[in-house]
């Protein structure tokens, strides 16, 4: 959470802990420190709680221990290096609700799908937690009890935080008929040439600016398309509100799924900017295709949105800002998972505690 350079999670974490503030409560967040995230650093202080940042889980376990002596939740996140050593602490603890947060749940299931092993999960599945919360909905829910034994499992999806995506004048470096921000991704090479590198190619009369890094040198540049590797967290907002149209896309392992809206979606939403989605089942459940998101089938539904008039646009652009700020926000999601403890908390003893018996 320390670090948004190139990661998402940071921002989610950031906005959702400001919500929890909010209504009350105080949060501390154990991060394992890492030289990448130590060089990008730019968050130091939690407001409304405590970052601990450590080298080595025996470091903090102690001081763990401590804090979930009088803790409400314990949550333990998926990608955390110490993620099964953090488990067994808490399963051991007289913390009330052990919860599972997967952010990477399309990743997870892709990989056990493989037959590959999942390092922070379990040895035995996620059927100790009281409550496993996973960031897509859709089948993954009914997958992460299926093939993980999850007994309780809620979705808590992405959201934005409007102090820091919001519509924010253009700056001319950035200025594009269509931009796309994201790391580069093989799962994702293949719709990003149909929906991106395809229309750059048939309209060279138009700039076409991709930010994000790791993209090989074998991409298949155009003379219109220019890449930034490394856009600023602090400039995302800038980045968006340049763009003409937006391009929004989703990790097959994850958009098989559904219900899979990326943190970038909404905060693209919040800037007030027009967006051209792939297509995922449960995309209508966040926006309405047409009114406040356009939605890409074939390279032919790019060309289109881009042939449209500004005024068009800009109706998509309000219609979907104004939907991002009254149900996608950090706040809002801030006051589901508030919800979704309580709700867990209300489980009786030998129920939520059965599986640790």
């Amino acid at each position: 959470m320390s670090s948004a350079w190139g990661n998402g999670h940071a921002t989610l974490w950031r906005g959702l802990i400001k919500g929890l503030h909010r209504l009350g409560h105080r949060v501390i967040f154990f991060e394992h420190d890492t030289p990448y995230h130590a060089q990008h650093r730019d968050l130091r202080e939690l407001p409304g709680g405590k970052l601990k940042l450590y080298a080595s889980w025996d470091d903090v376990r102690r001081d763990a221990a401590t804090q979930l002596a009088d803790a409400d939740a314990a949550i333990v996140t998926s990608c955390c290096p110490d993620a099964v050593a953090a488990a067994e602490l808490i399963f051991t603890s007289p913390v009330r609700v052990r919860c599972f947060y997967d952010l990477d749940t399309g990743v997870t299931l892709d990989r056990l799908r493989a037959g590959q092993s999942v390092d922070y999960i379990p040895a035995n599945g996620l059927g100790d937690f009281d409550l496993v919360l996973s960031y897509i909905g859709g089948h993954a829910l009914s997958e992460l009890k299926t093939c993980l034994g999850a007994r309780h499992v809620a979705p808590l999806y992405g959201s934005v935080d409007p102090e820091i995506h919001h519509p924010t004048a253009p700056i001319d470096r950035f200025r594009c008929a269509l931009s796309y921000l994201g790391a580069y991704a093989a799962d994702s090479q293949r719709d990003l040439e149909d929906f991106f590198v395809e229309p750059a190619r048939r309209r060279p009369d138009l700039k076409f600016i991709l930010g994000g890094p790791q993209y090989p040198a074998s991409f298949p540049w155009t003379p219109n398309m220019f890449m930034l590797p490394d856009v600023a967290p602090e400039e995302h907002s800038a980045f968006y509100c340049s763009s003409r149209l937006t391009l929004s896309l989703t990790r097959r392992a994850t958009a098989d799924m559904g219900y899979c809206p990326s943190g970038r979606l909404f905060q693209a939403a919040a800037c007030g900017v027009p967006i051209l989605s792939d297509e995922w089942e449960g995309l209508d459940y966040f926006f309405e295709p047409g009114r406040e998101i356009l939605v890409a089938r074939t390279t032919g539904h790019v060309m289109d949105a881009l042939a449209m008039s500004d005024e068009e646009l800009g109706r998509i652009a309000r219609a979907g800002r104004e939907r991002a700020l009254a149900m996608h926000t950090a706040d809002r999601r801030a006051l589901d998972l508030e919800n979704i403890l309580e709700a867990a908390v209300s489980l009786p003893v030998e129920q939520a505690g059965s599986a640790r018996e």
